[in-house]
């Protein structure tokens, strides 16, 4: 199904997308939109760098409009089953909302890079212990943080208690993060995955984000495919250094407080994670 959306389904749609797309994925995004045959797996692979892009291409695609039977979180299926049309009124209905000015845009940079390589390196996590939601991991490590960028445009001096909570030996960053504007980057993170339509479980995961102790030491019947999510997650920040690029910590406090319930729920030893983050490092990843 390749339907063109029009302006009005798009200008909807968008409202519920306030991440902005990095400027030069746009830029790479409309030179090969004008190319003579545009290469649509090459598209998919450029949205998929992007939160913002990634975001509204996923809400699109799994909208009342097109009614699909069951929800989509392939970012490359949603660009193939959108067309070529409908994913240049998204990207240009973004690019109207996204006029940045330069500190803005600056400020953004390690979250959009962090976001990609944790993204990445949920993948690799999912193939390499044979989890076969390798999609869904790109897709939760790529949107598990969306919820920053939003806290950052809505509170001033939200950057440096974003910091002090990573920095502090007994990881207290939720609770300040409410303390000082009744609300956190996981709750706000957990209502876009849900307006995007990703699936139940990473929406989980989310709003769970920095619960991860608690919510091993009280599980319930059921809860084996959310856990290895989370899991997965939080080896890939780990191996990503998200504590370094977005907390600007010199240690992972919350790994070390909570690590050892992701190796023991994916029946892991510190061995075979050593092995696994050397086989991210060979891909490229985990090693910015």
């Amino acid at each position: 199904m390749s339907t063109g959306l029009t302006d009005d389904q798009v200008k909807r749609v968008l409202q519920g997308i306030a991440i902005p797309p990095q400027p030069q994925v746009m830029v790479d995004l409309h030179m090969e939109q004008v190319m003579p045959e545009p290469d649509m797996a090459r598209i998919a692979q450029i949205i998929s760098q992007d939160v913002g892009l990634s975001a509204a291409v996923l809400k699109f695609v799994n909208s009342a409009y097109y009614g699909l039977p069951r929800k989509i979180s392939s970012i490359q299926q949603a660009v193939m089953m959108l067309g070529i049309n409908s994913i240049a009124n998204i990207v240009n209905g973004l690019s109207v909302k996204s006029e940045l000015s330069d500190g803005a845009i600056e400020s953004l940079h390690q979250f959009w890079d962090n976001a990609m390589d944790v993204a990445a390196v949920c993948s690799s996590i999912a193939q390499q212990i044979g989890f076969k939601y390798q999609d869904e991991c790109y897709a939760l490590g790529l949107f598990h943080n969306a919820g920053i960028p939003l806290m950052m445009s809505r509170f001033s001096g939200y950057r440096e208690v974003l910091e002090q909570g990573y920095q502090s030996p007994t990881f207290e960053l939720t609770d300040l993060e409410n303390q000082n504007f009744r609300t956190n980057h996981s709750v706000v993170g957990y209502y876009l995955a849900k307006s995007w339509a990703l699936p139940k479980s990473s929406c989980y995961v989310i709003a769970n984000l920095h619960r991860a102790s608690h919510i091993y030491t009280n599980r319930h019947a059921g809860d084996s495919k959310n856990l290895t999510f989370l899991s997965v997650l939080k080896m890939a920040e780990h191996i990503s250094g998200t504590y370094r690029h977005i907390g600007k910590a010199s240690e992972d406090y919350e790994w070390m407080a909570m690590g050892h319930y992701a190796l023991e729920h994916l029946e892991l030893t510190e061995y075979d994670f050593e092995g696994m983050i050397d086989v991210c490092h060979e891909q490229g990843i985990g090693n910015l």
